[in-house]
């Protein structure tokens, strides 16, 4: 599924607004109450704008604003690592699996990273995922800017993973005919293309992102892109095993390849796609909440669903990942938001990162507050060291135990005397300034 890409309004906060409301509260009396709400939910509340936004990490009882504290970096082990040789893969056996989203392919994504943390209570995000655009050979050699911010951010903590969706073709979303593809195919197989492939490995190397997991030609065994495998599949896996073998005689390198299919059948059995063990790293797997009306275990039991997914790649030695997964077809579902995250803190994928636009997402979009819940009450204050198992306590001061905050708001302490006066707590809204689109 094609990354969307949207308008962003310019962020920006005064450290004086949240006193301001504070001191016209205790001034004003009981009219204050008007630009507050009580952290029961009770209330007027400040105006938001129609789209909500990034709700600040819920506060301990004696701070009112929580820091996020920046992990230290260790230093990388040296690796030696000979152009054809495919390093080991860290399978996840233990802790909490790898999770991060796709927010915006350019720096807005980056930028967003961290504000999608705050609403997460801090949660560790390790996995950054963008797009190489398919319109031009020159998008798929790298030559695009935002590949730099993605890479400083990669590089600013040794535990993160770069995730990078890389067309096979150019004009990928043209609607180019079968008859065409098929004849480009042959061409890549020939090792036409080979230059434009050793051109990116090149560049990922040169920006110090030498690990990058690459998502070649995903969904390929459906219909959207230029560079499905229908037309030709023995064409498909020959072009796609040059691709790789180009890659990894860049010096230096050491990338990950994911072999993503869309879940299903699509036009084709992914398994026909398949290139062969020697080329693949990973066995990825794109899963939206459609078509309409079929149910989650009807997703893990159809054919190439799910279920067959986690048999192939066990059968095949190979760890599996989720690059893209999210509502669709079935709206605002939260049984299929509880049972995607149940799926996966079962089967243990390598990342996974949730497609967070409309209709797909459950941050930037305001289109799924209850699966939006769901996500956020599972995810909630996560580090990839903890038992996901454990029980989180993430209480509001106000709250009753296990209890969140009223949307959009943060609780603050005014003092005893002061909210006995106002009949409780005041819960000052941020969404004016923490996220827009």
């Amino acid at each position: 599924m094609a990354p969307q890409h949207r308008r962003v309004r310019a962020r920006g906060m005064a450290v004086g607004a949240a006193v301001v409301v504070v001191s016209a509260a205790l001034a004003a009396g009981p009219a204050a109450g008007a630009g507050a709400v009580r952290a029961d939910g009770s209330g007027a509340a400040l105006p938001a704008p129609p789209h909500p936004a990034v709700t600040p990490a819920v506060p301990t009882p004696t701070i009112p604003t929580p820091t996020i504290p920046t992990p230290g970096i260790p230093t990388a082990p040296a690796v030696d690592t000979p152009s054809l040789t495919v390093p080991p893969l860290p399978v996840p056996d233990r802790g909490v699996p790898a999770f991060g989203a796709f927010l915006a392919s350019d720096e807005r994504g980056v930028a967003r990273m961290e504000q999608f943390s705050r609403w997460l209570g801090g949660a560790e995000l390790r996995v950054g995922h963008t797009y190489l655009p398919g319109n031009r050979w020159s998008d798929i050699e790298g030559d695009i800017r935002f590949l730099e911010s993605w890479a400083r951010w990669r590089n600013a903590d040794d535990d993160r993973m770069l995730v990078l969706n890389v067309p096979m073709q150019e004009r990928n979303e043209a609607g180019v005919s079968d008859d065409e593809v098929r004849r480009l195919l042959r061409r890549g197989a020939a090792g036409e293309f080979d230059h434009h492939f050793r051109a990116l490995a090149e560049r990922l190397v040169k920006l110090k992102v030498p690990d990058t997991i690459l998502v070649l030609g995903w969904e390929m065994n459906g219909v959207t892109y230029t560079h499905r495998c229908g037309p030709d599949p023995a064409a498909w896996k020959k072009y796609w095993n040059r691709i790789v073998k180009t890659m990894r005689a860049v010096p230096g390198q050491r990338f990950k390849f994911d072999f993503t299919p869309s879940r299903g059948r699509d036009a084709v059995p992914w398994t026909e796609c398949y290139p062969g063990d020697d080329t693949v790293d990973i066995v990825g797997m794109d899963s939206y909440d459609q078509p309409a009306g079929r149910s989650f275990d009807e997703q893990v039991n159809e054919p190439y669903g799910l279920q067959a997914h986690v048999d192939f790649a066990k059968a095949h030695d190979k760890p599996i990942s989720y690059p893209e997964w999210g509502l669709f077809r079935n709206g605002d579902n939260p049984e299929y938001m509880r049972r995607m995250l149940a799926w996966m803190d079962e089967h243990r994928p390598l990342y996974n990162t949730v497609t967070d636009y409309c209709p797909h997402g459950v941050w930037q979009c305001d289109d799924n507050p209850d699966s939006s819940r769901v996500y956020r009450s599972v995810l909630h204050g996560r580090t990839h060291d903890e038992d996901p198992d454990t029980p989180e306590v993430t209480p509001a001061p106000s709250a009753p135990a296990g209890q969140l905050p009223p949307e959009h708001c943060s609780p603050l302490d005014l003092g005893r005397w002061v909210e006995y006066w106002l009949g409780g707590k005041l819960c000052l809204r941020f969404d004016w300034w923490s996220r827009s689109r």
